[in-house]
């Protein structure tokens, strides 16, 4: 019988294992989906092991041109090993169109292209609803400095390049993502590097010519099944056979 792992972390969509090497942990990718803080949960077979291979597949575009991250490899179809970080207690939001809270906030209809990408920040705290704030407030409570800030900021905005332009090579229009930031040392020199996942859990997707959301908002808004739509998402990737219509007739590359 194997070993019991130490959990270290238990999120909504994750669990964070003690890894298998210093100084890492094993990322495993649950079936659940939430929604609005929580309050609509259900279990979406086979969600994990599509975020798991789309999350490794971004951030491997990602070191292929220099922007640093926690990914180290994939172990199984719903695991992967991480860089261990201290994460910087922040969602950092690029928004490229209207859509989900700044159009309620700012009477945006959804869609409207903004006039350049938009970085926000929420606190990293479920009990709070993940409440926006402001560099000022970042600044003042030390959650980062300036420095850090001007770094993240860069380090999104270059994400946000690279991931606009994979998904509009495969007919899909990044609407917003977020992310979050990891501190790691290197003997006494302090990194901010890429963490967490990039997945459709983590985007809004919309399809470029019908406008058919691939993303997260399926589920948020009873649009159809989210499997689907995922699925979707890899398989114009070049993840799944182009002639996938389901997880349980693919088998992921």
């Amino acid at each position: 019988m194997a070993p019991r792992r130490k959990k270290i972390y238990e999120g909504k969509a994750k669990i964070l294992y003690e890894g298998t090497e210093p100084g890492t942990l094993v990322q495993y990718f649950k079936d659940d989906a939430t929604a609005f803080n929580a309050q609509k949960k259900a279990v979406i077979e086979g969600k994990g092991v599509l975020n798991n291979r789309l999350s490794e597949f971004f951030m491997n575009g990602l070191t292929n041109i220099g922007v640093p991250n926690h990914f180290i490899r994939r172990i199984n179809m719903r695991e992967q090993l991480i860089r261990q970080v201290e994460i910087v207690p922040l969602e950092v939001i690029v928004r490229n169109f209207a859509a989900g809270s700044i159009s309620k906030r700012l009477g945006l209809e959804e869609g409207t292209l903004l006039p350049r990408p938009i970085v926000e920040y929420s606190f990293k705290n479920d009990e709070l609803g993940d409440p926006m704030v402001s560099e000022e407030y970042i600044i003042a409570f030390g959650w980062a400095t300036q420095q850090d800030l001007d770094d993240i900021v860069s380090l999104a905005l270059r994400v946000n390049d690279f991931l606009s332009g994979v998904f509009y090579g495969v007919g899909i229009k990044l609407i917003d993502f977020k992310i979050e930031i990891g501190r790691v040392w290197d003997n006494d020199f302090m990194r901010l590097i890429v963490a967490d996942e990039i997945s459709p859990d983590s985007c809004r997707l919309w399809d470029m010519k019908t406008g058919q959301k691939l993303d997260k908002d399926v589920f948020r808004r009873d649009l159809g099944s989210l499997t689907d739509a995922y699925t979707e998402v890899a398989r114009r990737l070049g993840l799944m056979p182009a002639n996938t219509t389901s997880l349980k007739s693919a088998t992921i590359n």
